[in-house]
């Protein structure tokens, strides 16, 4: 891809996320268009149907929070890295609110990104995991797609993202106790 088209592409993804997050999946390809900065043309071209445009901006937000994940080892104690990429999880769930009934709509379009989903941020979830049980930080006992759902299923029951991060902190300090009870005994 040129690098134009490359920007052009990025724009519009960055421009369908905002717009998303504020006006849902169905908002007006004019709104992403002039946010982006293209014309309605360029949209068209680059993402021809709706939901083309609605997995990209799924994709991107899915690898931009499994990249999290190594960032956070990287500059973190393995339990602290852990319990800071589930709240960027929770970030992403709380987000993404807007794009959940079209991924479950049954449009053939949408078939791939579950398990995408759970193979991108479950293999980032499962690294940290890792790591918090071999420093002997958390309980060795964690399944990561668990995990993952136990979070997202949180994310989904509480009324905001504040109380969100509040249930998700809750379920990393229960990881942390047992790992602590273990210790004890």
């Amino acid at each position: 891809m040129r690098a134009d088209a490359r920007r052009n592409a990025d724009a519009l993804t960055d421009a369908a996320r905002e717009i998303f997050a504020t006006e849902g999946v169905d908002a007006p390809a004019r709104l992403i268009a002039e946010r982006a900065g293209v014309g309605v043309g360029t949209l068209y071209r680059r993402f021809p149907q709706r939901s083309d445009l609605v997995v990209a901006v799924f994709r991107h937000a899915v690898d931009a929070t499994a990249a999290a994940a190594d960032e956070l080892a990287a500059a973190h104690a393995p339990d602290e890295a852990l319990a800071q990429w589930l709240q960027r999880f929770t970030q992403f769930i709380a987000t993404k609110r807007g794009l959940a009934a079209a991924l479950h709509s049954g449009d053939p379009a949408f078939e791939a990104l579950p398990s995408y989903f759970t193979a991108e941020l479950g293999g980032a979830l499962e690294r940290l995991l890792d790591a918090a049980a071999e420093a002997g930080t958390i309980r060795p006992d964690v399944d990561a797609t668990q995990l993952l759902y136990a979070a997202a299923n949180l994310c989904h029951s509480a009324g905001s993202e504040e109380q969100s991060q509040i249930l998700v902190g809750l379920l990393v300090d229960g990881l942390r106790y047992r790992s602590a009870a273990d210790k004890a005994s």
